[in-house]
């Protein structure tokens, strides 16, 4: 049986939407940066982005596993997966690999030279960054002392606090690896412990929800606090001189707590939508960042009247797994993706930055609102199970509707504002337990049809929400049974209806008590999905089959058969030549709609729920079971020859492709220690390129760009009064003669216009560059002058062109050898922009003078070929460039 190890269409490109998880973000302040970078924990790979603006700056490499746990220090980010610690410079470059441990490792501390890592047999390593040798081990009884957290106490030398799940805190000295002391603790389990910024003082954080301050020299409790909200799971103190701690819970609230009137000062609540995982304050600034599990990194400032924080940037995902996914913008750049947590998120394919979030489906917007980040669960809709948008009249009201599981209320969202709809669909008199099942927004923007599960289908306005309608008689069943789904046609002149009594039903759009035409299906329908342009409508069918549908001739044109479970969404590409598919066995499938056949297939790891192909044919976008982010696989036709045969798919092995990742593919290999990181690419000169290509000088565009125009330039830049230089008095002043003291200046007033240098006639007049010009030879002499005219200024050149005319001091030979040092230029393929200027400059000088020498012209017609089989070389690549660029925008 052959065996296909790729995609014939699809190539995996990136994944959009993850953020954090619920490994703890590490923070590092880069002096040269003068930016604090924070790296956030996505599966098997790490982001880091900018504090400041909150860009993605770079990616990891892939880890064997998951990341269980992250740290850091001035030079490195350590990473913790499976049995191994992973050390990386510049967020990207892995450095060195720390191996021992026999279990997950789970917790991590920076320690000056060594690195202390404790792993969940409750065995602590310390290694050496260096040497990356194993410095000390100690281990630990898991029924009397289970490592829950570690930190080192300032001034404490050598020393580092270890927190249990029994309660109890030790001190130990990790170079004598010695006990020296042991805190009883407070009867709950120890979750957090932070040093404060008072000498000897600790802040720890137990599961009960308390907080203590304990003084570890004197072993006193200094302050006790009680968390209302669960256990303590994130604690960090201001380091910008306000005494201040901030706790965060388990629940995702944040408290900030003033340590002078022992009191809370503000709080923050549902500040994330789960645990907040890590918290810390940025150094000597009011800021805050915190990241949780819900898939989202925050940055606050502390700038409210009562201390308290606000939010000032985000960055965020779905905290659950999208089920829907759709590109709602004729350039693709833009996908909707809504799924499980009942948000509707905005995923850009260009640039992260530019990701929205619209909010959360509420009962009650406005009253959400007021609340603040949706406090009250019962306002928060069920998760969204369907969603249609239109984006012609996006500028005027909402453009996007969505159906919700087990809801009959549709909601409306509005893209252009980013924000939920005012509006609520509900038709009039529907009984309770009703639920919408499928909906669509038609091409106009001002209707929204939805369908029901006990066979009515509505019709409402968009702009205002109100109801404009039904299909069917006076009990307004369009169907006996569910309705699967609901289409329109692009001049919306028609409504296609779908429903559980196997039917097929026409109707005309306007209103209409029967349909117009009836067609019997062989097989029921789970769902419908219509390309509007050319008029074919998809049918999901219950036995994993795909039938295609003529809306105009009313008639089945195609059918496809080959998945083996249900089908969960279809696709057609934009010029509705391919039909994609996919479905519960995890797998993908490609038809071509003309042919009938399967021309392409590949499985994943998780079964795709949703699929959306680009307008522009460049991407297809999948979510998948169990993943928050949104995948971009690649159209490989787009830039590859590839030609598409039929597949039998009972003939091959289905290749099983890698869902995309935030960072390139790397070859499988045991060892992530010695992992590719990729060759250096050779060095290549200019003298290399030049053979191929045509390069370009180094020199700044003012040394070449105005040599034609430097009249103009000097006399714009001409002073407006000439400068006067005075006059030095001579060491002898001569006087008139008279009673009174007179010098007389008349006399040297016109000067000695006397030279008293002579030149003869029989030396040359030639300048220095003149003069080494007679002498080339070869073309390495020719380098030599080029090379001493690009050191000169732009009036310096103008000077010695000038100056090459027999009238001012030059003669025919420097002029010569002017046009070889240029035809030298132009066949190196170097330096094509200053051999172009020269040659204008020269031109302009010189013309009376070539047009009477023929030896200047049989040069100057030399120099002509060669720049024109240099141009023409140029031209080629440029128009070529052009072309292929004009090619791919048309597509």
């Amino acid at each position: 049986m052959p065996e296909a190890s790729n995609s014939r269409i699809y190539t995996g490109s990136r994944v959009l939407g993850y953020v954090s998880t619920h490994v703890p973000f590490v923070a590092r302040f880069i002096k040269r940066r003068g930016e604090t970078l924070l790296c956030t924990s996505v599966g098997k790979w790490f982001h880091t982005y900018g504090c400041d603006k909150f860009r993605l700056l770079s990616v990891s490499g892939e880890h064997p596993g998951p990341i269980t746990c992250m740290s850091g220090d001035n030079y490195h980010v350590y990473t913790a997966s499976e049995n191994n610690i992973y050390a990386w410079r510049r967020g990207c470059e892995l450095k060195h690999v720390y191996k021992g441990h026999n279990s997950p490792v789970h917790l991590m501390f920076p320690f000056g030279i060594h690195h202390i890592s404790i792993d969940e047999d409750n065995v602590l390593k310390i290694f050496d960054i260096k040497d990356e040798s194993e410095f000390l081990e100690l281990e630990f009884d898991q029924t009397t002392f289970k490592v829950t957290t570690l930190c080192h106490p300032p001034t404490y030398l050598n020393k580092i606090l270890l927190g249990s799940e029994q309660g109890q805190l030790q001190l130990w000295n990790v170079r004598t690896s010695k006990l020296v002391y042991t805190f009883k603790g407070w009867g709950s389990a120890v979750t957090v412990v932070e040093p404060a910024p008072a000498v000897d003082v600790v802040a720890v954080g137990l599961a009960s929800g308390k907080i203590v301050l304990h003084n570890l020299k004197f072993n006193k409790v200094v302050m006790e606090f009680i968390h209302d909200w669960g256990m303590v799971s994130a604690l960090s103190f201001r380091l910008d001189g306000v005494p201040v701690m901030v706790t965060g819970s388990s629940e995702g609230h944040i408290v900030m707590w003033d340590l002078e009137e022992r009191r809370v000062l503000s709080q923050v609540k549902k500040a994330h939508y789960s645990k907040i995982s890590g918290l810390k304050c940025l150094m000597s600034e009011p800021l805050m960042v915190t990241n949780s599990e819900d898939n989202s990194l925050k940055l606050w400032i502390f700038d409210l009247p009562d201390g308290g924080a606000r939010l000032l940037r985000k960055r965020e995902g779905h905290s659950k797994p999208p089920t829907m996914v759709c590109h709602c913008e004729p350039s693709g750049n833009n996908i909707l993706a809504a799924g499980s947590d009942s948000s509707l998120h905005i995923m850009n394919t260009v640039s992260e930055t530019f990701n929205k979030n619209l909010g959360k489906a509420s009962h009650n917007r406005k009253k959400s609102k007021k609340k603040k980040r949706l406090q009250m669960d019962h306002l928060i809709l069920p998760p969204i199970t369907k969603i249609s948008s239109c984006m012609q009249r996006d500028k005027q009201w909402d453009s996007i509707a969505s159906l919700h599981d087990g809801f009959f209320v549709a909601t409306t969202w509005s893209y252009d504002k980013m924000r939920m709809g005012d509006h609520k669909l509900k038709p009039p008199d529907m009984d309770k337990g009703i639920v919408a099942n499928c909906l669509t927004v038609t091409h106009c923007g001002n209707f929204v049809i939805i369908g029901y599960s006990n066979g009515q289908v509505h019709k409402f306005n968009m702009q205002s929400g109100m109801h404009r309608g039904h299909y069917g008689k006076e009990d307004k069943l369009a169907h006996k049974g569910a309705v699967r789904g609901v289409e329109t046609d692009l001049c919306n002149s028609r409504m296609i209806s779908v429903g559980a009594d196997d039917l097929l039903k026409f109707w005309h759009f306007k209103s209409a008590t029967t349909p117009y035409r009836v067609m019997r299906l062989q097989e029921s329908v789970t769902s419908t999905k219509c390309h509007r342009d050319s008029g074919l409508l998809a049918l999901a069918n219950e036995d994993f089959t795909i039938t295609l549908v003529d809306i105009d001739t009313m008639n089945i044109v195609r059918q496809f058969d080959g998945h083996e479970g249900r089908i969960t969404d279809i696709e057609f590409d934009t010029q509705s030549r391919w039909l994609i598919t996919s479905s519960m066995d995890c797998t993908v499938c490609t038809w071509d709609i003309p042919s009938a056949q399967l021309v392409d297939v590949f499985s994943v790891e998780q079964p795709c729920t949703s699929l959306s192909m680009s307008p522009t044919g460049d991407f297809l976008a999948t979510t998948h079971v169990g993943e928050v982010g949104v995948f971009l696989w690649a159209n490989k036709l787009l830039y590859e020859k590839i030609f598409l045969k039929p597949i039998d798919k009972r003939e091959i092995n289905i290749p099983k492709l890698k869902l995309p990742s935030t960072a390139p593919e790397k070859p499988e290999i045991d060892d992530l220690g010695v992992i590719d990181l990729g060759d250096e690419p050779e060095y290549r000169s200019p003298i290399q390129i030049s053979e191929e290509l045509i390069t370009l000088s180094d020199q700044p565009t003012s040394r070449w760009l105005n040599l034609l125009h430097l009249d103009i330039v000097k006399k714009r830049n001409k002073p407006k009064t000439p400068l006067t230089v005075p006059k030095s008095a001579p060491f002898f002043l001569p006087t008139i003669p008279s009673l009174e003291l007179e010098f007389d200046l008349e006399k040297d007033k016109d000067g000695n216009r006397e030279t008293k240098l002579l030149m003869p006639d029989s030396l040359s007049t030639l300048t220095v560059f003149g003069k080494k010009l007679v002498g080339c030879e070869t073309d390495e002499n020719y380098e030599k002058c080029i090379e001493k005219l690009k050191t000169l200024s732009p009036a310096a050149i103008e000077a010695e062109v000038t100056s090459m005319a027999p009238d001012a001091g030059g003669s025919i030979d420097v002029m010569k050898q002017f046009l070889r040092m240029l035809d030298v230029m132009l066949k190196s393929n170097r330096d094509f922009e200053l051999a172009q200027s020269y040659m204008s400059l020269f031109l302009k000088m010189h013309t009376k003078v070539i047009s009477h020498n023929e030896e200047l012209r049989d040069v100057l017609v030399a120099v002509e070929d060669t720049a024109t089989q240099t141009w023409a070389k140029l031209q080629n690549q440029l128009l070529y460039n052009i072309c292929v660029v004009k090619a791919l925008k048309d597509m």
